[in-house]
């Protein structure tokens, strides 16, 4: 059976999956600024999911297949993913960026478009770092299947974790203090660097000192302004979701039980997407249950 997101949630070891995400999302934004800018923020992030999931044959919205701007827009609208000028705005960026290209289609009235190789490139790898983690906790093989997999079995499985991450509470609304990260401009990879330098977490504890943390770093890592910076963790602190172990931002910095909660269980919830479309198109990915399946 694939994971659910309460045997997730509940296993301890998936605190060193969740630290080895967030670093490997981390890796693929050091490596390309710009598409991992993608993932930087909910709303961008469940856009370019739906741009690829209209792409391979996402059934449910009534209209004709491919992917067009109007479908796209209507969409986004009516998933309440963004507003029409921002999704249409979102369509036009990736074009510029060359992360779509205008295709023939059936319809010569409509401009087809579709995701080009770097795009389709990273959307793998985002799914392979995914698979390992997977891997990780019951010794499947998920990641070399996806590796070797065709272009047809790839179509078949986005859409599904499109769907589904789109339709999921607990994918698109965790908790108030991920969502004030997840919503804002790079506050993304903010969250993921914060929870990047967990180096245990007590579930009693009710806060997680992460060691001193550089403002200046986070600037210049994740190409954010000073003040967007401040006022980000500023909102968090006055949520005692976030501190600093002394005054004016002196000493360490802490993560409280709660925060950490949140990205865990969302982390939890998104897994357990990503393993049930996997186990839908390519089979169960282990045959016989190991002792740690069992044990979870």
């Amino acid at each position: 059976m694939a994971f659910t997101a309460e045997n997730l949630a509940a296993d301890d070891r998936f605190l060193a999956a969740i630290l080895h995400c967030a670093n490997q999302l981390l890796a693929i934004y050091r490596e390309s600024p710009r598409i991992a800018s993608i993932f930087a923020a909910q709303q961008r992030w469940l856009l370019a999911h739906a741009g690829f999931a209209l792409h391979y044959g996402h059934p449910d919205d009534g209209q004709s297949g491919g992917l067009y701007s109007g479908r796209f827009v209507d969409f986004a609208v009516k998933n309440d993913i963004a507003s029409r000028n921002t999704a249409a705005a979102f369509m036009q960026e990736m074009l510029a960026y060359r992360f779509l290209r205008v295709v023939p289609g059936p319809d010569k009235r409509t401009r087809y478009l579709e995701p080009t190789e770097i795009a389709e490139q990273h959307f793998t790898r985002w799914l392979v770092t995914h698979m390992m983690i997977l891997d990780s906790l019951d010794g499947g093989e998920r990641a070399d299947q996806i590796t070797a997999a065709s272009s047809a079995t790839m179509a078949a499985i986005q859409p599904r974790i499109a769907r589904a991450i789109i339709g999921s509470e607990s994918v698109r609304n965790p908790g108030p203090t991920f969502n004030l990260f997840n919503w804002a401009n790079s506050g993304g990879l903010v969250m993921d660097y914060l929870i990047s330098r967990l180096p245990q977490f007590p579930r009693a504890a009710e806060r997680v000192v992460i060691g001193p943390l550089s403002l200046r770093e986070l600037r210049e890592q994740f190409m954010i302004s000073n003040t967007h910076l401040k006022r980000l963790l500023t909102q968090a602190a006055t949520m005692e979701s976030v501190g600093w172990t002394e005054p004016s931002r002196k000493g360490d910095f802490w993560l409280s039980r709660r925060f950490i909660l949140e990205y865990w269980n969302y982390q939890a919830a998104k897994f357990a997407i990503v393993d049930a479309a996997a186990q839908a198109v390519l089979g169960p990915a282990v045959r016989e249950e190991p002792q740690a399946r069992r044990a979870i």
